[in-house]
């Protein structure tokens, strides 16, 4: 699933009055991440975070308070009700998400009505947050020991198998909301529950992008795939406290040459990033060779959402974008687990919230898709946990 980036921008939540946000400069945020890199031996509340999960946090002190799923109630008609009460929704749900991009009027794109549902929603039981200096909480990025790795590759492999078998099942007629629930199925099956159930409130176990959607697309009863879509899947499975990500899009039928090309770019993209990951290579690397790929395709890479850290949390630090130079950002370690996902547009990079708060599409109204694996950055290379042996 993407991590919605939070650059520069980050919005803090005051006591009284309506939320403000700041800008924290390029030299800040670099400051930050590359302390983030650094051992902190000395630092009990950092200790304690890392021990908790590792997520890169940048929450203001007096932001937005914990709530209880049961506690929000649906708006528009309730018409996403269904999706909850499977006891299967997460909690880590503490990361600021501002709006950094535009939002569409309801309902504003050829897809159909978006669905009604709340911006945001907050977990059942809360989580304990240390305080941390200047009232931000800060959490590095995970090495895992040899131990965890098992569990990641277990994590991985339940997640690609669904993915698989959801695949299979993909044709003309059939509703999102049935890939939902196909998901949860064989996710149960394989001992697992949904990492994306409840996450920051999202009320689905699987994200559908359809066509012009970008990520974060909903499942609904009321959208069917039709001959000629495409539509990405994003599956994440939680399995013994590990998670593994990953995501395909797949041909409803007979597509044009456009959806062709698209799916071809975004699956290459992919493959170019998770080839640029190496031990002492940088995130600047991966993200040049997804954008030059792109580009050099025709098509563009999308700037607002990229890929993350994954591990004991199914987003953590570092943030990993697709569009930068060689040479710059934070040098990948062994043990770091990361996702390569970049989202790729037929047409321009700009795109737009629907005003479910989740649902991400093209500005243009062009073609998106997206490709994604988990994986580890290794002392020969790195090893892709998501893909499944011939």
């Amino acid at each position: 699933m993407p991590l919605r980036r939070t650059p520069r921008r980050v919005r803090w939540g005051l006591a009284h009055g309506a939320p403000r946000s700041f800008d924290l400069g390029e030299d800040t945020t670099r400051v930050i991440e590359e302390a983030l890199a650094r051992p902190g031996q000395d630092d009990p509340a950092r200790a304690a975070h890392e021990q908790l999960g590792a997520e890169l946090l940048l929450e203001g002190a007096q932001g937005a308070r914990q709530r209880g799923l049961g506690d929000v109630e649906l708006q528009g008609g309730a018409a996403h009700g269904p999706f909850f009460g499977d006891g299967d929704e997460v909690t880590q749900l503490v990361e600021a998400h501002p709006a950094i991009v535009p939002r569409a009027r309801q309902g504003s794109t050829a897809r159909g009505p978006a669905p009604a549902i709340p911006n945001r929603y907050w977990p059942a039981r809360r989580r304990r947050v240390h305080a941390a200096p200047m009232g931000w909480t800060l959490r590095a990025f995970e090495r895992l020991d040899p131990r965890e790795i098992e569990a990641m590759r277990r994590a991985g492999r339940a997640a690609a198998e669904t993915l698989a078998r959801v695949g299979e099942r993909l044709r003309a007629g059939i509703t999102t909301a049935d890939i939902d629930a196909w998901v949860r199925e064989d996710t149960a099956a394989r001992g697992g529950t949904p990492s994306q159930l409840g996450y920051q409130g999202f009320p689905a176990a699987v994200c559908t992008s359809r066509n012009a959607v970008v990520c974060h697309g909903i499942p609904s009863p009321r959208e069917r795939l039709g001959d000629g879509d495409i539509v990405n899947v994003d599956v994440t499975t939680c399995l013994d406290g590990y998670h593994g990500d990953t995501s395909a899009t797949f041909f409803i039928g007979e597509v044009s040459a456009d959806a062709r090309r698209i799916v071809d770019v975004a699956r290459r993209c992919r493959d170019a990033g998770v080839e640029a990951v190496r031990p002492g290579a940088r995130l600047g690397d991966v993200a040049a060779a997804v954008q030059e790929l792109a580009e050099a395709e025709g098509c563009s890479v999308v700037r607002e959402f990229g890929g993350h850290g994954i591990g004991r949390s199914m987003h953590q630090a570092p943030h990993v974008s697709y569009v930068g130079r060689r040479g710059s950002g934070r040098r990948l370690v062994p043990g770091m687990a990361i996702t390569i996902e970049p989202m790729v547009n037929l047409g321009g990079p700009e795109v737009v919230f629907l005003d479910d708060g989740w649902t991400v599409v093209t500005a243009d109204g062009s073609l998106s898709a997206q490709f994604e694996h988990t994986v580890l950055v290794t002392e020969a290379g790195h090893e892709v946990l998501t893909r499944l042996a011939p």
